[in-house]
């Protein structure tokens, strides 16, 4: 695990998984189908338990690259917030999606991660994920 600082804010475009983790590859095919692919726009992937159960609600992203592109696709917008991230990248992720999972049960294990924060897949190739989990300031 290393430590990574992210300079600024990222606005993403969302599509909510309908469940999880059994949502997740439609949330991911329906967001890919909304956004042209682009070499200039990043994807993600972003988790965290909401709803005071423990249910984890799961967002497929697309880096927003004009203003105005969320509300013309009627999609919810996030800040991925800047600051420091614990971060782990994992190469050839999909001949063991499981260990996605695996990392981020390890980060969430430690106290300084940032309650608010999400775990965040950025998915940089088709082949290598980089899992991250903001710190707390």
């Amino acid at each position: 695990m290393e430590t990574i600082q992210l300079e600024k804010d990222i606005k993403v475009m969302c599509v909510t998984a309908t469940s999880f983790p059994a949502g997740i590859m439609a949330a991911h095919q329906k967001m890919h189908s909304l956004t042209p692919h682009s070499t200039e726009r990043k994807y993600f992937g972003l988790s965290r338990p909401e709803s005071g159960n423990g249910e984890i609600i799961y967002k497929a992203a697309a880096e927003q690259l004009e203003p105005g592109e969320a509300e013309k696709l009627n999609l919810e917008t996030i800040d991925i917030k800047k600051g420091n991230y614990v971060s782990v990248t994992l190469h050839n992720f999909m001949d063991d999606p499981s260990a996605i999972g695996a990392t981020f049960q390890q980060m969430i294990a430690r106290p300084d991660i940032d309650p608010q924060g999400y775990c965040v897949e950025w998915y940089l190739t088709d082949k290598d994920v980089q899992c991250m989990v903001r710190l707390q300031d």
